[in-house]
């Protein structure tokens, strides 16, 4: 039997939750041909390429189920932020902000401007977006949520109010030409200004879209801080209203005031999760990252500034150093600042480790490609989890680990055929040393790849090797082909367990 690449001895992590098993593992093509002990190679089986993996763990490739990749994936292709800590996919879309179906002329509207400049915003439809990552090729492959913001972009001219039932209706009709074009599903950003006075019955009638389409409903929750809890309640209704299932982006408990909030808002989760399909996704680090929002500055935390367009000079500093030199209050400074981007330090350790522990979560990084000096999530939050939290802390198996940023995004946002290693799958695959892996950077040193990574396939082809890009990119576009609403979930544990 002949195979483009064999991979022989590895202890194999499939993406399911079962333990690790040593197997080879063949490719041909774009797909996994052969799973299992092939025998001598001389006898049995030969490969235009082979891989000795013997001491190695093979993984699916790793699934970023919340990105801000939408136009990088097109601008910079090569997607090495991604790509060099083994991440094969990207969703992108997230937080109500997406590339498509939008056309902008002058200033971008906060948080959109997370994704680029003006003249980025050129997809009038999803189509066209789509059409425009397939000519790019990227690195790893794309699929792509319709983001709330975005939708209002294109109807309204004052983001402080309601749509009206017009806008509303202009919404929707081009959220479902999105959803017939393959789009997976529609993201909010309540939190966000220019969401925030969006209400249930706005919400409503474009969730229940997405479901009548078969979709997904993502959101990063109206309040991530004292009002977390009701907004929660608020996500879990609109997402029952609609019919769909649902991912409460970025589970956290923002705020010193609301620090010991995980084991509450995790037994909602899982309440929640006996009448309807939910889950969340985290990212492994107790610092979020986004625009400079002034209903966030405060004294009880760290507030980083990333940059700044009226002063690039103040990037990398401390907004309470900033306040200082200036002689004003944080408030003043941050406006003076803006628009400008931060690192907030405003999660509890143990909240984040319940978050990411719980069965009903799954990992991404959100991290921001366009910030110059970047959180460090965008480089190493999924060595993070397998080094530090599952190897050194123990916090969790490395086989739960893995599914939660393989199988279970795969089926949750239904990306048939991968996520799994298994004959018959795609053949989007991680090779990496667990001894060596290390997520590199930091806060201080955000641009840095990992360490252990040795080896990442997209469709059959490898794109990383032993520390270096090979230059061969084959991502593809993903359209959503199926209805999302049956997919799994394994059996939720008790907190107690946790």
């Amino acid at each position: 039997m002949h195979y483009d690449l064999l991979i022989r001895n590895a202890q194999v992590v499939d993406g399911t939750g079962a333990a690790p098993f040593r197997a080879d593992v063949a490719v041909r093509g774009d797909r996994i041909a052969a799973l299992g002990d092939l025998g001598d190679i001389t006898t049995t089986a030969s490969a235009a390429d082979e891989i000795d993996a013997d001491g190695l763990y093979l993984a699916p490739g790793f699934i970023d189920v919340h990105t801000h990749d939408d136009t990088n994936v097109i601008r910079t292709p090569e997607m090495l932020p991604k790509l060099s800590q083994g991440v094969t996919t990207v969703v992108v879309g997230n937080c109500g902000i997406s590339a498509s179906p939008v056309t902008l002329a002058g200033e971008v509207p906060d948080p959109m401007n997370l994704l680029g400049q003006a003249e980025d915003f050129r997809y009038a439809s999803f189509a066209a977006y789509a059409e425009a990552v397939e000519a790019a090729t990227p690195s790893v492959n794309v699929a792509a949520l319709v983001g709330h913001t975005s939708l209002r972009s294109q109807v309204m001219d004052d983001f402080a109010r309601p749509a009206s039932d017009a806008e509303i209706a202009g919404m929707e009709r081009l959220l479902c030409q999105a959803l017939g074009e393959g789009a997976l599903g529609l993201s909010s950003g309540l939190a966000y200004r220019n969401a925030f006075h969006a209400p249930t019955a706005e919400m409503e009638p474009l969730v229940a879209a997405v479901g009548r389409a078969g979709g997904v409903y993502t959101t990063h929750l109206r309040d991530e801080f004292a009002g977390l809890f009701g907004a929660m309640d608020e996500a879990f209704a609109t997402a029952r209203h609609g019919r769909v299932p649902l991912v409460i982006s970025h589970l956290k408990c923002a705020g010193a005031g609301n620090w010991g909030g995980a084991p509450h808002a995790l037994e909602k989760l899982e309440r929640a999760a006996r009448r309807q399909v939910a889950h969340c996704d985290c990212y492994p680090y107790t610092a979020g990252s986004s625009t400079l929002d002034l209903g966030q500055v405060t004294d009880e935390i760290e507030i980083v500034i990333t940059w700044s367009e009226p002063h690039p000079e103040q990037a990398r500093r401390p907004l309470a150093d900033i306040a200082a030199d200036w002689d004003v209050s944080l408030l003043d400074a941050a406006r003076r600042l803006q628009p400008a981007g931060a690192v907030y330090h405003n999660m509890s350790e143990d909240d984040m480790r319940r978050v990411l522990a719980h069965p009903l979560s799954m990992v991404g990084s959100d991290g921001l490609p366009n910030d110059p000096h970047p959180h460090p999530r965008l480089w190493g939050a999924f060595p993070r989890v397998l080094a530090r939290y599952s190897r050194d802390l123990g916090l969790l198996p490395l086989a739960e680990a893995v599914r939660k940023m393989t199988g279970l995004s795969a089926a949750n946002f239904g990306l048939d055929d991968r996520g799994v290693i298994r004959t018959g799958a795609f053949a989007d695959l991680t090779l990496f040393d667990l001894g060596s892996l290390a997520d590199s950077a930091d806060y201080d040193t955000p641009i840095a790849p990992a360490r252990g990574i040795e080896m990442v396939m997209v469709n059959g082809v490898i794109g990383y090797r032993q520390g270096a890009a090979t230059g061969e990119r084959a991502g593809r576009m993903l359209h959503r082909t199926r209805r999302i609403t049956d997919a799994p979930s394994r059996p939720i544990h008790s907190m107690e367990n946790l």
